[in-house]
């Protein structure tokens, strides 16, 4: 077996087994937020350094987000917000303009672009080479799934499905997890009665005269239904949420003028009044020419420090009650998914239903669904598939993560705020059960969400990345 010095500093590898030595750092996921991660200990390296990034997938930056390899998948958010590095803001655009689809394009316009994320995981994948290639240190991938994390002598001993990793910091990047189907029943159904939305290319190869129900309504149903449209389905498709609300899309153009907001009074304030402040702010938009949409773009930077200041049990309603709303208009749609989703809903494609789903049984013919309306009446339905599209879990014990259930159970890490991720501190720190945070253990992106609320958008990805690495590295 070769071990990790025997190979130049720069030479990108892959294996299927660990390296033997003691990396420096390992990096426990393979996704957007561990190349973005990689990226900046690559970047700041200024002496040798062993990196290992320990992911089932050997494609870095795909994750659940950028797996996809459908054309009509588009980035929620425009390419000019969407650089890997906080210190180049143009650095997706430059990219862009190198590849041969957007030679020639104006920079401005492929800034207002909503490209395809497909072509994101390849921007991702192209500046991790070019990293690894300009680096001192050098970057190893262990193509293996982690299960448990164990201290050992001053170092961190990982258990993962290819033996034994040390390393004397680890980075938990682990990404989106799928959350469950909601119904009694499901469990006892299998594909393809029962998809999941991320299961792209499955949902793609549908027979386009089958019945289909969509449980959710959120950005991952946006992917089905594109993708069943580009198929040319033309069965019956009922969407299915306890709220039925469709998410919004993006204002088209740029508005040049940023709205005059005061983010420093919505502190002090409850839950219900900064919702009324927040609505007499787009009102207050609205009359000087501008979308509702500039709002909230001018307060996204914001999101951490306004989740924080709300005491846990103005958290706690708002999950309840708020976050539903606020999530169809702060995670918004491409302006051409929009329009597609309008369309279909003229054409009467779309059966929108407000209920709780219940129960979900497998017949010899079909999928029978039974759900509660919110006046208590029961909604029936009959269908050939049912896709879930409830989006990312939240709760870190019903992610069903061998290496989160070992960390909880041994103490090295505790539930976040409300159940919701990992506890962790302001600089990433994992919080273990008796309080104390430990340097050495650190997490970036959605596990953060009980503690930030705001952390899977690439905007806050990089900025905690460029964080951790600044902390270690210098």
């Amino acid at each position: 077996m070769r071990r990790a010095g025997q190979h130049g500093a720069n030479a990108p590898a892959s294996y299927n087994w660990p390296m033997q030595s003691c990396h420096d750092i390992a990096i426990v996921g393979g996704g957007a937020s561990a190349v973005l991660a990689s990226l900046q200990f690559l970047r700041r390296a200024r002496q040798p350094l062993q990196l290992a990034m320990l992911a089932p997938d050997p494609q870095p930056g795909r994750g659940v987000a950028y797996s996809t390899r459908r054309p009509e998948h588009l980035l929620n958010v425009p390419a000019g917000r969407m650089s890997a590095l906080a210190e180049r803001p143009d650095d997706l655009v430059e990219w862009l303009a190198t590849e041969p689809d957007h030679a020639g394009i104006d920079r401005h316009e492929l800034a207002s672009r909503f490209i395809a994320r497909r072509d994101y995981a390849r921007y991702l994948a192209a500046r991790l080479e070019q990293a690894r290639a300009a680096s001192p240190a050098r970057l190893e991938q262990v193509q293996a799934r982690v299960l448990a994390l164990h201290a050992q002598d001053g170092h961190w001993r990982l258990e993962t499905t290819a033996g034994p990793v040390l390393a004397r910091r680890v980075l938990l990047a682990a990404g989106n997890a799928a959350r469950p189907l909601p119904a009694r029943g499901a469990t006892t159904l299998s594909g393809p009665a029962l998809l999941q939305a991320w299961d792209y290319e499955a949902v793609a190869a549908l027979d386009p005269d089958s019945d289909v129900a969509v449980v959710g309504t959120g950005l991952s149903m946006a992917d089905v239904l594109v993708s069943l449209e580009a198929g040319g389905h033309r069965g019956r498709i009922h969407l299915l949420s306890r709220h039925a609300l469709l998410p919004l899309a993006h204002a088209g153009g740029h508005h040049g003028v940023d709205p005059e907001l005061d983010v420093a009074s919505l502190h002090p304030l409850p839950l219900r009044a900064r919702l009324r402040r927040l609505r007499a702010q787009a009102r207050d938009a609205r009359d000087r020419g501008l979308p509702w949409q500039a709002v909230m773009e001018a307060l996204r930077p914001h999101g951490h420090a306004l989740w924080q200041s709300l005491p846990p049990a103005e958290q706690r309603r708002f999950l309840r009650h708020g976050m539903r709303w606020w999530d169809i208009h702060r995670h918004r749609l491409a302006p051409e998914v929009a329009a597609r989703l309008e369309q279909l809903r003229a054409q009467g494609r779309l059966h929108l239903h407000r209920a709780r789903l219940d129960l979900v049984v497998s017949g010899s013919r079909c999928v029978r669904l039974s759900a509660r309306r919110a006046d208590g009446s029961e909604l029936c339905l009959d269908v050939d598939h049912i896709i879930n599209a409830t989006g990312m879990e939240t709760r870190i014990q019903a992610m069903r993560n061998p290496l989160l259930e070992q960390l909880l159970g041994t103490g090295l890490a505790r539930p976040g705020g409300h159940g919701m991720g990992l506890d962790s501190d302001p600089a990433g720190r994992v919080v273990d059960a008796a309080g104390q945070a430990r340097d050495g253990l650190r997490v970036i992106g959605s596990l953060r969400i009980g503690q930030e609320w705001e952390t899977i958008a690439v905007p806050d990805l990089r900025l905690q990345a460029a964080a951790i690495a600044g902390d270690w590295l210098g």
